[in-house]
């Protein structure tokens, strides 16, 4: 399960909505709980989709993005866990393109499909790799303090 604040789900969704037609992208901190699945995002970083070829099927966070990132979050106790990206007209699922861009296995990946430039739907995966496929996890919105 991921645990994903509203205030962050907002930002993502709206970020989607903004990039429209374009894949928006970005990088999540935070941190795993008990040892498994269960991880906590306690930051969103927004990163230009420097994708080559269309940008409308592809993204690419940027890698000045993800290192600035990790020199910020440094040796504490957070660390990067995952991003997000956009699927614009299409169902928040992994597509083709996403598994063969798995580079971090251990990533939760959160998908934002966006019709018309309203977000309908939002949901994660994690990456098997034994089964070599992606499985949806739960998505946990709380607002912080509750």
């Amino acid at each position: 399960m991921i645990r994903l604040p509203d205030p962050l789900l907002k930002t993502i969704t709206d970020e989607a909505e903004d990039a429209y037609p374009m894949e928006c992208c970005g990088l999540f901190a935070g941190r795993r709980e008990d040892a498994g699945d269960d991880i906590l995002i306690t930051h969103v970083q927004p990163s230009p989709n420097v994708a080559d070829g269309d940008r409308r099927k592809s993204f690419l966070v940027d890698a000045k993005v993800q290192f600035d990132m990790m020199r910020e979050l440094g040796d504490g106790p957070e660390r990067i866990v995952g991003h997000y990206h956009s699927h614009p007209d299409h169902a928040a699922r992994p597509s083709d393109r996403d598994k063969q861009s798995v580079y971090y296995p251990d990533h939760v990946w959160v998908i934002i499909g966006v019709e018309d430039g309203h977000t309908k739907e939002v949901a994660a995966y994690l990456f098997d790799q034994t089964a070599e496929r992606f499985r949806q996890i739960e998505i946990i919105t709380d607002t912080p303090g509750n």
